[in-house]
């Protein structure tokens, strides 16, 4: 019975991310997220991570077959074929499954693939996480258009060591340059001084979204959460600086509203910005 109900139909939004468990972090933050936002959300596992309570809540890595992967995305893009246009990568976890994600991205044109460059994933290997680097930067940043590095992240990218505002934008700036990419780099608690800002930078447009910081310490899921708000704002028509601010907004709504956890810092709550019951 498709398309009785026409009256609204939400925009379609995909993760490409890992699991997990919690709910902090991954797939489970991204749908939230897209849920939130009002796009209807996708989802593909490239790996599990489970934290373990026992060992100072280390990760625990399983990646899920790329073969088992690759299903996940031909059913996907099968079922919203002409719907789908918009994509956001997170955690890959292996060059096996990078190549998996390019081959997909690329069997299907895209308005909108938002990156956020997971870079060294606890838990693996430090030589299979080089590699896994390497591979995201050669195979899945040339089909960004939006990306979304940490301050680690934005280092590792640009080749700089970022200790302040100035180098953040430099940062940004060295990013995109190189790869042609909107980028959203994330300085956050990071870097000294009472704001939390991050540097958006397209190219034209160079902005500082600040705002003030809600206690010092990172909280799980800011990161995939920001990404993912990119992701359906861009997927509702937004243009990447308007899906920026807006995503900032949400995050900084979530932190704000906070839940407190066993591990080693606290979990936002993708349902910050809605109206107080």
């Amino acid at each position: 019975m498709g398309g009785m109900y026409s009256i609204h139909s939400p925009a379609v939004t995909l993760t490409i991310a890992g699991s997990e468990a919690t709910g902090g972090a991954g797939a489970q933050a991204d749908l939230r997220t897209f849920q939130e936002l009002g796009t209807y959300g996708t989802a593909a596992l490239t790996c599990i991570v489970a934290y373990d309570p026992t060992d100072d809540w280390n990760h625990r890595f399983t990646r899920i077959d790329p073969t088992v992967l690759a299903h996940q995305l031909e059913a996907i893009q099968a079922n919203f074929s002409g719907q789908l246009d918009t994509v956001k990568l997170g955690m890959m976890g292996s060059v096996d499954t990078i190549d998996v994600v390019a081959n997909a991205l690329q069997s299907q044109q895209w308005k909108n693939v938002v990156l956020d460059p997971v870079l060294i994933c606890k838990g693996q290997e430090p030589g299979a996480a080089q590699d896994t680097d390497e591979a995201l930067k050669a195979k899945l940043l040339p089909l960004a258009t939006v990306t979304t590095p940490n301050h680690f992240e934005a280092e590792q990218l640009s080749g700089m060591t970022i200790s302040n505002l100035a180098d953040l934008k430099d940062a940004a700036r060295k990013i995109h340059d190189e790869s042609g990419v909107a980028v959203l780099a994330k300085g956050g608690v990071r870097l000294d001084g009472p704001e939390a800002v991050d540097v958006f930078y397209d190219g034209e447009n160079l902005e500082v979204l600040g705002v003030a910081k809600i206690g010092n310490h990172a909280v799980s899921g800011a990161g995939c959460s920001l990404a993912a708000a990119v992701t359906a704002e861009l997927a509702k028509g937004r243009t990447p600086l308007q899906a920026a601010e807006r995503a900032k907004d949400f995050v900084t709504a979530g932190i704000g509203q906070r839940i407190s956890a066993a591990t080693p810092y606290d979990v936002m709550w993708q349902g910050g910005l809605r109206k107080k019951a």
